[in-house]
């Protein structure tokens, strides 16, 4: 059991930026700051089932793929990698790409890597503050410039990139075109309102993330049976001993923790194994239990996404 104030580790990328604030306090003048990790601060910790990250876009990432777990297992990887991303902030042109705009067949996707033309064929569209986009193993992907994002993922580092933007990087065209689902994708499910305080954004077999909006100056206990990640997004409050703020990551394992929320409120991103939410993840401490009742929706963007 534990509660953990995460460490930090910074990947520095071609296409990140210098300055992360509010998000962070890193200095980016030494290079561009692309992604920071979040990590248990013990590293004799067992490896986590999952990896909570921030990514700072200033270009477009590669067009790249994930595997799944069979395929990341045939080549020697415990898992593969879905990964589900929470728009923190975007510029009014921000994109990304989700799928492509017509089936492929395995002959076409190797020309278009060979060519450069699935530069062309990804599907892009807008997003928004608040959107969240669901992105299945095998799912053709990109991220657009202009966004600061949250991103919850199995633990893998395993990515094939089909394009690049000229960056020199290598190509992995034989095993992207093994794992990509080459075609258009479906409707995401929409989010869904557990109760006033808890909207499950995704729910999958890899992972449930959810978002908690908790009132001023209330007290609160979340009771977890696994490894939770709990990321704050607005205001301050203090969860078990650690004190945490915007930006800042804990780490929850199989264990209670106290949350008292500070004057301004609290909002924040909470991330588990899935495939089900977790019904007594919150507890008001003022007395009544919050379980998972219907509520009516909240208006989030819907962006299409395979299921």
């Amino acid at each position: 059991m534990a509660i953990e104030h995460a460490s930090v580790q910074v990947v520095r990328k071609p296409w990140g930026v210098t300055d992360l604030r509010p998000w962070s306090n890193v200095d980016g003048s030494g290079g561009a700051v692309g992604e920071l990790w979040f990590h248990r601060p013990d590293q004799a910790a067992p490896v986590s089932a999952l990896l909570l990250k921030l990514l700072f876009t200033s270009a477009p990432l590669s067009i790249q793929v994930h595997p799944d777990d069979a395929f990341a297992r045939s080549i020697g990887l415990p898992n593969g990698k879905t990964e589900a991303w929470y728009i923190l902030a975007a510029s009014p042109a921000a994109q990304v790409a989700v799928g492509l705009k017509r089936h492929l067949s395995p002959e076409q996707l190797r020309a278009s890597i060979e060519d450069g033309s699935i530069a062309d064929l990804i599907q892009w569209r807008p997003v928004v503050k608040g959107d969240v986009i669901f992105v299945p193993a095998g799912t053709i992907h990109a991220i657009g410039a202009g966004i600061v994002l949250a991103e919850i993922q199995q633990w893998s580092d395993a990515t094939f990139r089909l394009f690049d933007y000229g960056r020199q990087r290598e190509l992995h065209e034989d095993r992207a075109v093994a794992v990509s689902d080459a075609g258009p994708v479906q409707i995401q499910s929409a989010p869904r309102r557990l109760s006033l305080e808890r909207t499950v954004l995704t729910a999958s077999p890899h992972f449930v993330l959810e978002r908690i909006d908790l009132s001023a100056n209330t007290s609160w206990a979340l009771n977890t049976d696994r490894e939770t990640w709990f990321l704050v997004l607005d205001g301050r409050a203090a969860i078990g001993l650690a004190a945490a703020s915007v930006g800042e990551a804990i780490f929850i394992g199989d264990d209670h923790a106290s949350i008292e929320v500070g004057p301004d409120g609290f909002s924040g991103l909470i991330a588990y194994p899935g495939p089900d939410p977790i019904a007594s993840l919150l507890q008001d401490l003022a007395g009544c239990s919050i379980k998972s009742t219907a509520v009516s929706p909240p208006q989030f963007a819907e962006l299409e996404v395979r299921s």
